[in-house]
């Protein structure tokens, strides 16, 4: 498997979940029902807004995209698990590799900022609820959806590129089901303590900024909410609002986690689990949370589904 010291290599072996062949069978079965259900979840999403005027508003415009988003962010990692499962060599190619690099952390990154204008539009909705209508405006809401994606794909172009020019020397095992910077960087001939602060930086700041928006955000939304009157105001309030922080919590507690710094000393274990809740199982579930706790959404869904 290994390679001799010094010598440059030019694909590596994802080790995804090494166990008997009959356990990548199943595993194989149960990541493809997952991904076909991610799919059909976000998909659904996407076609509720589309088809139903009444959701034609910022909130299911952002949600739209955010569930277009999640279909790629699967993406660009399950097919090629399901693809390693079935493999005998489990080999990635060097462009492969940092293909997958690229749009896996450009994607996570665009999520981080939707998640932050997401807020932002509750924010005012409920805030600022009669210049609302003034404020987010179709152009706005077009102009934020825009600069999302822009910013996501800028994010970490930089280091990635500085990293896919580096010398992997040794062992080409990457003990992970995609390529992830920290056992890419431990791959590298010799170690770039610049490119490990830069990356470390850049996913601190992609993580805090953000984050800290959003709590902002949530904080006074939440004081304008205990000042509303009425419970049935509140709960409205707390509805809207409720799925959102739901979704906010699974994808930042696991993502916080990890990527604060890539040469982290993790056991390889807890890395793939971590790495396969915030990549894979939210975008599984967080369809159902806006669905189950959204009036107009569950209505749009069973329009949809002709119930």
């Amino acid at each position: 498997m290994g390679i001799k010291e010094g010598t440059t290599i030019t694909g590596f072996i994802l080790l995804g979940f090494p166990c008997s062949r009959e356990g990548q069978i199943l595993l194989f079965l149960l990541f493809s029902v997952v991904y076909l259900l991610t799919l059909m979840g976000n998909g659904s999403i996407i076609c509720a807004v589309y088809w139903d005027q009444r959701l034609h508003t910022p909130m299911y415009i952002f949600l739209a995209n955010f569930s277009f988003l999640e279909i790629w962010y699967v993406t660009s990692t399950v097919p090629n698990m399901l693809a390693n499962f079935l493999s005998d060599t489990k080999v990635i190619s060097f462009s492969g590799c940092f293909l997958q690099f690229y749009f896996f952390f450009s994607l996570g990154s665009t999520e981080c900022f939707f998640l932050a204008i997401m807020a932002f539009d509750r924010y005012l909705a409920i805030c600022r609820p009669l210049h609302y209508p003034t404020i987010m405006t179709g152009h706005l809401c077009t102009n934020l959806v825009v600069s999302c994606w822009i910013l996501g794909f800028f994010w970490f172009l930089i280091p990635i590129i500085i990293i896919s020019q580096m010398s992997f020397c040794g062992s080409r095992i990457i003990d992970h089901f995609l390529c992830d910077p920290g056992p890419l960087l431990a791959l590298s001939c010799t170690r770039a303590p610049v490119i490990e602060l830069t990356s470390s930086t850049l996913s601190s700041l992609l993580l805090f900024i953000p984050f800290l928006f959003i709590m902002g955000s949530y904080t006074l939304v939440l004081r304008a909410v205990l000042r509303v009157p009425s419970a049935a105001g509140q709960r409205k309030a707390f509805s809207t609002c409720g799925s959102h922080l739901a979704v906010v919590s699974l994808f930042y507690g696991s993502v916080m986690v990890m990527y604060v710094s890539p040469t982290s000393e993790y056991e390889a274990g807890m890395q793939k689990m971590v790495t396969l809740f915030y990549s894979i199982v939210t975008p599984l579930i967080n369809p159902v949370i806006y669905s189950l706790r959204n009036k107009d959404m569950k209505h749009a869904m069973k329009k949809l589904l002709g119930t």
